[in-house]
């Protein structure tokens, strides 16, 4: 089947690429009992129908079907339908959840975006299975060991299946812009031990220090990494590189900030419905102390962060966590932001545990966020001051944004949304792409090479040199 064919298919069945990416997480640890939640009055009338359905399902349909799996899947549809962000837990996919905040798993080593009928790769994990394999950013999964993504019942389901024991293996099958088929692959699992921070000099004076996630231990690496970038000499500007960044921890992303910011100046604010969802975070260690470290993670930071010039590296995967960074340097004009208009997910999430071991959750958006003037970047992103494209010839990855998914939160603060683009027109008309032959058996790009074209010139705009700006420079 050609790629053209599959995607009529899927657009067919009302199959669409969504964008649920590692977004911003208020606590990795579980929230207060849900019971212990703003009460309100249950709406009896609504839950006898919902008991009355129970009772028709169970005791007529046509085979026996488990009340656990009943009522979880009850709670799964009921959650899901919040928001694109918004997740039932149960215990396995909690158990996963938490591997996620730790960085180590087993698995094939990919950052994904969650969707109805694909799962896009936001990037491969630099020097794990899947990037030795050959996946690239924007690949679209399709099938998992022979099983349709679009059977599945979200992106937990198939990150499990992605996920397995050290040394098994999994095939998976790809739809990727610029082929005529879908791929296959089959790789084979490996423990994955991300390191989130990577720092490198780039030339002598000018640092590039790059975030992939905001995990727990992020701003410990992040302090270590910029103590041996000021070891190595005078640093003159430094490239902090956020793209394919898909978010993870409010309280890391507001350390990352805080770095660079004068004092007693807001990093970012968050407004709910309910009382400990409203706050402004400001650069004070309150503000991004974490369970597994409440003292002062920035001590020890070299003092030159706080005056050198910095140029904030993103693009249409830095979500969420990386926008609270790169909107807060923006609007404290602390930093330029260069590259790719952002993601653009503006919301907070928090998981409530729905037993008291804490064995299950639901992960719910409790609020929004903004910058520090105010400004929601939700189903907008933030606008690159200097707009660089990916690549010299002005080709860049199609990304799916916030705005592309069904039943997204809408921006109140009085900012313009992104409309929703059609990513699978766009992919059957970039089909023929005349390099595809050539960049089949390339070595995928690593972000920091001398062939960084982006990161090229990112240095360039901390020296005082022309930058060779995108072609295209309107916002999208």
């Amino acid at each position: 089947m050609s790629l053209s064919e599959m995607v009529s298919e899927m657009k067919k069945a009302g199959l669409v690429i969504s964008g649920a990416v590692a977004g911003v997480m208020l606590s990795f640890g579980l929230s207060a009992f849900a019971d212990d939640a703003a009460k309100q009055a249950l709406p009896i009338a609504e839950l006898n129908k919902l008991s009355q359905t129970f009772d028709v399902i169970k005791n007529n349909y046509v085979d026996p079907v488990k009340d656990d799996k009943l009522l979880e899947d009850a709670i799964t549809g009921m959650v899901k339908e919040l928001d694109p962000h918004s997740e039932y837990y149960n215990e396995k996919d909690l158990g996963q959840f938490k591997e996620d905040i730790s960085g180590k798993f087993s698995g094939i080593g990919a950052e994904v975006q969650a969707g109805k009928g694909a799962i896009l790769v936001v990037a491969p994990i630099e020097d794990t299975p899947a990037y030795k394999a050959g996946i690239l950013a924007g690949d679209s999964i399709v099938k998992i060991d022979d099983a349709p993504v679009a059977n599945l019942s979200g992106l937990s389901a198939g990150i499990s299946k992605l996920r397995g024991k050290e040394g098994t293996p999994v095939k998976l099958t790809i739809v990727r812009q610029g082929e005529s088929k879908p791929l296959v692959f089959n790789i084979i699992r490996a423990v994955i031990q991300s390191q989130s921070v990577k720092a490198k000099m780039i030339e002598p004076g000018y640092a590039w220090i790059r975030i992939t996630s905001f995990q727990d231990p992020t701003l410990k690496e992040f302090v270590e990494q910029a103590q041996k970038m000021y070891a190595q000499g005078d640093v003159k500007g430094i490239v902090l590189d956020l793209r394919n960044n898909p978010g993870g921890s409010l309280p890391v992303s507001i350390g990352v900030a805080s770095a660079f910011l004068p004092q007693n100046v807001t990093v970012v604010s968050a407004k709910g419905r309910i009382d400990s969802a409203n706050r402004v975070y400001k650069n004070e260690p309150s503000s991004y102390a974490t369970q597994g470290f409440q003292s002062d993670a920035l001590k020890g930071l070299p003092a030159g962060m706080k005056n050198v010039p910095v140029v904030v590296l993103i693009n249409g995967a830095s979500a969420s966590a990386s926008e609270v960074v790169s909107g807060a340097l923006q609007d404290n004009k602390r930093a330029t932001i260069m590259g790719i208009q952002s993601f653009g997910k503006g919301s907070v999430q928090t998981l409530f545990p729905l037993d008291s071991q804490g064995k299950t959750a639901v992960k719910i958006t409790i609020a929004r966020y903004y910058t520090p003037s105010g400004k929601s970047i939700q189903a907008r992103g933030v606008i690159p001051d200097v707009a660089v494209d990916e690549n010299a010839d002005g080709r860049n990855p199609l990304y799916t944004r916030e705005a592309d998914i069904q039943n997204h939160l809408s921006n109140d603060s009085g900012v313009a949304e992104e409309k929703p683009q059609d990513i699978w027109d766009k992919w059957i008309k970039q089909e023929d792409d005349p390099d595809a032959a050539a960049k089949k058996d390339a070595k995928p790009k690593k972000f920091g090479d001398d062939d960084d074209f982006m990161l090229q010139q990112a240095i360039k705009q901390l020296k005082g040199l022309p930058v060779q700006k995108a072609k295209d420079t309107t916002a999208k």
